[in-house]
C-alpha cells in the first residue's frame, strides 16, 4: 500500500512546490509593483535626486557610531521642507512602511538602525536657522543645523547655545535623544533648553508641541508635549523644527586641569565644589587610563593620575571667587596645583582633547572597536560607583577608560575591545550589565544621555517598572498605531 502512495505523495509534493513558487513569484511581483508605486510617489514629492537606493548610501544611513550592526533601510529620502516630510510620511503610512529619522548618525545606541527595513528620512537638506529672537534669547532651527553651525551663525550676536555633547550633532537629533554633555552642570540638558517643537507624526500630521510660533520662557498650558518628544528617539514622530533657549556669551572664561592621587579624592572634590554652590560651567573627570590615552593622542603632558578638567564662566570678579573656592577644595583633597588655560586657543585645545577621548581610547588598541557605556547616579553616590566600577574593570581585565560629566553624576566607560574575540565580548557584555544595574541599585539611571535605542530596552523596564512602560506603550500606540516610527527602539515588543 505504501509502495503505491509514494508516487502520489511525490506528485502532491511537486504540485505543492509549484504552487508555492507561483505564490512567492506572485508576492514578489506584488511587492515589486508596490515598491514601484511608492518610489513613483516619492519622486513626485521631492524629485529623483532626493531618493537613493544605492547600497553605500543605505548602509551609511543604517548605522550610527555604536557597536550595533548595520541595518540599512530599503530606501533613503532627502526632504527639503516640512511639507515634503509630511507628504512622504503619508505615503509610508498608506503602505505600512517603517520610518527612520536620520540626523548626523552620531548616536551611540543603534537608534538609526532600520531593523525592519523601511524608509530613512535623512534631514540634512533642511539646514536653515530660522526666527532668531535676540531680545528673547531663543532661536528656531531646522534638523540639518548642527550645534557648531548654530554657534557660528550666532558669533556676532553675543549669544550662544551651550549644550555640547562633543560630536557636532544635529540640534533636532540632540532633542530627539535628549542629549547633554560637558556644559550640562550649569546650562542643563536638551530637555531644559527646548522651548517648542514642530513634529510630523506617523500619518503625516504636523503639530507644534507648544503652539505654532510660540516661544514663551515658561508655560502651564496643558500637557507637556514638548518634553514628551524630547528623548523619544524618533519613535513618536519626526522633529522638523526646534526652538531653543540661548544664553549670553560670558564676559570671561577660564579653564583648569587638576590631578589627584586617587579616584575617590577627585570625585569627592567634585561633590564638595557643587555643595559649596560654585556655579561651575564644566567639571569633567578622567581616570588615569583615560588621561594617559589623551596625553598620547592629543600630545599633552598631564600627570597620569585621576584628573579633573574644569571651566568657569562669568565676570572677571566672579571668576576670581569661583577659582579661589575651587582651589581650596581641591587642595584639601590632595589635588595638585591648577594648570590654567586662560586664552581661547589653549582652552580650545584642552576641551578638544576631552572631546577626542573616544578616539584616544580607540588608539590604545589599534584595530579594536569601542563601546561607550553611560550611566548617571545621584551625586552622593558618585564616588562609590566610580571606585567600584574601576575595581570591576581591573578585576575582569578590561580596557575601559572612564570619562564623565561628573558635575551632574554622569560618566562613561569607553570599552575598547577586540570584536573577533568572543570571550572578551562576553566579558564586556557582562560588565556593562553590572554597571547599569549598579547604577539602578543606587537609584540612578541606565542612561544619562545616550538614550535607550536598541541596547538598553530591557534595562528601561527594570528602571521604570512595568506600569510606567505600559503607559509608554499606550502613548506609542496612540500616536503611532501601525508601529511605523523607528520600530524596535526604546520599547520591547509587548508580551501577549
Amino acid at each position: 500500500m505504501l509502495h503505491y502512495l509514494t508516487p502520489i505523495r511525490r506528485l502532491l509534493s511537486n504540485r505543492h512546490c509549484i504552487l508555492q513558487c507561483r505564490r512567492v513569484k506572485s508576492e514578489n511581483t506584488a511587492k515589486s509593483a508596490a515598491l514601484d508605486s511608492v518610489l513613483s510617489s516619492f519622486r513626485s514629492i521631492c524629485g529623483e535626486d532626493a531618493i537613493s537606493l544605492g547600497q553605500a548610501v543605505r548602509e551609511q544611513h543604517g548605522k550610527d557610531e555604536s557597536v550595533h550592526r548595520c541595518c540599512p533601510p530599503d530606501v533613503v529620502v532627502f526632504p527639503r521642507c516640512v511639507e515634503e516630510v509630511s507628504a512622504l510620511a503619508k505615503v509610508c503610512n498608506n503602505h505600512h512602511l517603517p520610518i527612520i529619522p536620520f540626523g548626523t548618525g552620531t548616536g551611540l545606541e543603534g537608534g538609526v538602525s532600520a531593523v525592519k527595513g523601511g524608509v530613512c528620512f535623512s534631514l540634512r537638506n533642511m539646514d536653515q536657522v530660522l526666527d532668531l529672537h535676540q531680545e528673547d534669547f531663543d532661536v528656531t532651527v531646522e534638523p540639518g543645523v548642527t550645534r557648531k553651525a548654530l554657534n557660528a551663525y550666532l558669533r556676532d550676536t553675543g549669544l550662544w547655545f551651550p549644550v555640547d555633547p562633543g560630536a557636532d550633532a544635529s540640534l533636532c537629533g540632540m532633542a530627539a535623544t535628549s542629549a547633554s554633555g560637558t556644559n550640562a552642570v550649569r546650562y542643563g540638558t536638551m530637555r531644559e533648553n527646548v522651548v517648542n517643537l514642530e513634529v510630523v507624526l506617523a500619518d503625516g500630521t504636523i503639530i507644534h508641541t507648544a503652539g505654532k510660533g510660540r516661544h514663551p520662557r515658561k508655560t502651564a498650558a496643558g500637557y507637556n508635549l514638548t518634553n514628551l518628544f524630547v528623548g523619544s528617539e524618533g519613535t513618536l514622530g519626526i522633529i522638523t523644527k526646534t526652538t531653543l533657549r540661548l544664553y549670553g556669551i560670558p564676559e570671561a572664561m577660564v579653564s583648569a586641569v587638576c590631578s589627584f592621587p586617587s579616584v575617590q579624592a577627585a570625585v569627592d572634590s567634585t561633590v564638595q565644589i557643587l555643595q559649596a554652590g560654585v556655579p561651575i560651567a564644566r567639571i569633567e573627570f578622567l581616570d588615569d587610563v583615560m588621561i594617559d590615552a589623551c596625553n598620547r593622542f592629543s600630545s599633552l603632558s598631564y600627570p597620569v593620575t585621576p584628573t579633573l578638567f574644569l571651566e568657569f564662566h562669568g565676570s572677571k570678579q566672579s571668576l576670581e571667587e569661583q577659582v579661589n573656592i575651587t582651589e581650596y577644595i581641591t587642595q584639601s583633597n590632595a589635588g595638585s596645583n591648577f594648570q590654567w588655560a586662560r586664552d581661547s586657543e589653549t582652552r580650545n585645545k584642552l576641551w578638544k582633547a576631552r572631546h577626542d577621548a573616544w578616539y584616544a581610547a580607540l588608539a590604545l588598541r589599534p584595530g579594536c572597536k569601542a563601546y561607550a557605556t553611560d550611566v548617571c547616579v545621584p551625586l552622593s553616590r558618585l564616588p562609590q560607583i566610580i571606585v567600584e566600577t574601576k575595581a570591576d574593570l581591573i578585576e575582569n581585565r578590561l580596557t575601559g577608560p572612564i570619562a564623565g560629566h561628573v558635575g551632574d553624576g554622569n560618566f562613561h566607560c569607553l570599552m575598547v575591545m577586540d570584536p573577533s574575540d568572543p570571550e572578551e565580548l562576553h566579558r564586556v557584555h557582562l560588565f556593562t550589565e553590572r554597571l547599569a544595574r549598579r547604577a539602578l541599585a543606587m537609584n540612578g539611571t541606565c542612561t544619562g544621555e545616550h538614550g535607550v535605542g536598541l541596547g538598553k530596552r530591557a534595562l528601561l523596564c527594570e528602571e521604570m517598572g512595568p506600569m510606567a512602560v505600559q503607559v509608554m506603550h499606550t502613548l506609542k500606540n496612540t500616536l503611532d498605531p501601525k508601529n511605523l516610527m523607528n520600530p524596535g527602539k526604546i520599547l520591547q515588543p509587548r508580551q501577549l
